[in-house]
């Protein structure tokens, strides 16, 4: 079978647990990893599993015309740079990054409507883990609003998530209007230094529209909601709720890594990775990346 070619810019932490899922991945090849330090510890592991390493950053990327989809695992800003080369440059951006130059992606609710898109943006790890419930529950009833509460690991936190949490901010309230289909938003991400680290934790809190939602179809939504990211992350899991009293809905979700290449309670980088590589590998098998 003939597999679509992909690239890495930015091996990070990102970026080597990506490399690991893609592996895996039927419809996927992965050709090439980028960086800037040729050191660093991800190039090093992709050179160990065959794979090769440049550098020069994107340049390395858009000198090269098979590579047809190119996961930006670097930052907001750089990917704001990158975006419009990669464009011109005919290949697909799957967006690891708060940027939001693309539409706001969650496989499990609208990938469908984007697959012809150039660039995917992919919100936040926050967006990944709560606004696909947010959306559950908008579909049984309309929301006026809804916030959001993500508890990671301080340890899971690299220089990147730090430096872009203003724009995680940002972006998760908009995809959560946005995907989510809320009046309005609110995004809140935490890092805890407990040891051991904590998993990943969301808490979701929604008002509705109306003054008594049907409970029992929130309730079906959420489980049904939940077996579909189960399909891409099976460490997903609502572990609160939903609860819900009068218009207020209150659910509880927590994310486990797989274990790839970062620790288990790395469920905040687990869950943006494995939804890319998902999407990718749909955008492949759909021959949409050719």
């Amino acid at each position: 079978m003939l597999k679509t070619k992909v690239a890495i810019i930015g091996p990070g932490n990102i970026g080597t647990d990506l490399i690991h899922k893609i592996l895996r991945k039927e419809n996927l090849e992965l050709v090439l990893v980028v960086g800037i330090d040729p050191q660093s510890k991800g190039l090093q592991i992709a050179r160990k599993n065959g794979i090769e390493t440049s550098y020069k950053g994107i340049e390395a990327v858009l000198e090269r015309d098979d590579i047809k989809i190119v996961f930006d695992c670097t930052g907001a800003k750089y990917h704001l740079q990158h975006a419009p080369l990669l464009k011109e440059a005919g290949k697909i951006a799957i967006d690891l990054t708060p940027a939001a130059v693309g539409p706001y992606v969650v496989p499990s609710v609208n990938l469908e409507e984007h697959l012809a898109s150039p660039n995917i943006n992919l919100i936040t790890c926050g967006g990944q883990a709560t606004i696909p419930m947010i959306n559950a529950i908008s579909n049984v009833t309309s929301i006026a609003y809804a916030e959001i509460v993500a508890t990671i690991a301080s340890k899971s936190a690299g220089s990147g998530t730090r430096q872009n949490i203003d724009e995680f901010t940002k972006t998760t309230t908009k995809g959560i209007e946005i995907v989510g289909k809320a009046k309005k938003g609110k995004a809140i991400i935490l890092l805890n230094p407990a040891e051991p680290p904590i998993m990943m934790k969301n808490t979701i809190y929604v008002l509705t529209e109306e003054e008594n939602p049907n409970k029992e179809a929130i309730v079906q939504a959420i489980k049904d909601r939940e077996k579909e990211i189960q399909a891409y992350i099976p460490g997903y899991r609502v572990k609160v709720g939903p609860i819900v009293e009068g218009n207020k809905i209150t659910t509880g979700i927590e994310v486990e890594g797989s274990g790839d290449f970062l620790p288990k309670y790395s469920g905040n980088l687990d869950i943006i990775n494995a939804a890319a590589a998902a999407i990718a590998d749909k955008l492949a098998e759909k021959g949409v990346a050719k």
